[in-house]
């Protein structure tokens, strides 16, 4: 039977932050963060154990003294060790994220999004997905998009962005390059209902047809790819449409995927920023579409 690898260390408050950054570039799902005294215990579990090691090694080298410790785990208790710890994420007053096992049926005000916890990023509890849905929530609210209109979500992970989208009343596609990003994306997207509305592929956006328009695109992803694919990300965004753009880091990385979107004339972007993380928006690129 196959093992996960779960590793534990222990953070000062201070440095905790850093210690988030530092995993997010290395590790493309979820982690348990729990505050103590002064310091921030983190929890996460890798399949890959060549993978999880090196993490082991590069975590030890720059945090020293964080008292890095490991075990092997069966793989099939990998949802019993996220019900430990996985809480409702409320985003913006729009979305609710949680797991089944927390599902009721009662969304007291707020969409209800059901993510089964698996090794696929997206399950609301990083800020770079709670950004992207709390924006989508203002952006309904302006009727900058509304019931009827087309998405894509590029870098689904587990499909949380788009069957939000989709729970809101537009129809679109998700796609990853990781195809057990799209198994896990899949399943979600049915036990959310929304199988009807949003479909998945494995691919990146040069597996789109030259130029199909979409009136919201939201790539929750890296700064370096978000860069590179500039041209084409803006190719499929309907004139007048929305674009979301997160996975970056406040700073340096956002003022680089700025300005390389600025640079094709589409105007200054909204910025978000929650802790280490931004979201940049443009609400109207290249017009109202609605006028």
């Amino acid at each position: 039977m196959s093992t996960l690898l779960k590793i534990e260390f222990t953070i000062a408050e201070d440095a905790a932050d850093e210690a988030g950054v530092f995993i997010a570039a290395r590790v493309p799902h979820g982690w348990e963060e729990t505050p103590g005294e002064g310091v921030r215990r983190f929890t996460l579990y890798l399949e890959d154990h060549p993978l999880a090691m090196e993490m082991v090694r590069a975590f030890e080298a720059r945090f020293p003294g964080s008292g890095v410790r490991w075990s092997e785990q069966e793989s099939e208790n990998w949802a019993m060790a996220w019900k430990d710890f996985f809480n409702p994420v409320n985003c913006g007053g729009t979305f609710t994220i949680l797991p089944p096992w927390l599902e009721d049926g009662k969304e007291n005000g707020t969409t209800h999004i059901v993510i089964e916890p698996k090794m696929a990023f997206g399950t609301g509890h990083h800020p770079t997905t709670s950004l992207c849905l709390t924006t989508i929530g203002e952006l309904v609210g302006r009727s900058a998009i509304a019931p009827g209109d087309t998405f894509l979500d590029l870098g689904t992970g587990s499909g949380i962005l788009g069957i939000g989208l989709a729970k809101l009343g537009l129809t679109g596609i998700g796609l990853d390059i990781d195809p057990q990003a799209i198994v896990c994306a899949r399943e979600n997207v049915e036990a959310n209902d929304v199988a009807g509305a949003m479909r998945t592929a494995v691919g990146s956006i040069d597996s789109l047809e030259p130029g199909l328009p979409f009136d919201i695109v939201v790539a929750n992803i890296l700064s370096g790819p978000l860069i590179e694919m500039a041209g084409d990300i803006l190719a499929h965004v309907r004139p007048g449409g929305c674009l979301i753009l997160s996975g970056i880091l406040a700073g340096e990385q956002q003022d680089a995927v700025a300005e390389a979107y600025e640079r094709r004339g589409i105007g200054t972007p909204v910025i978000a920023i929650e802790g280490e993380w931004a979201c940049l928006v443009w609400e109207q690129v290249g017009g109202d579409r609605r006028a």
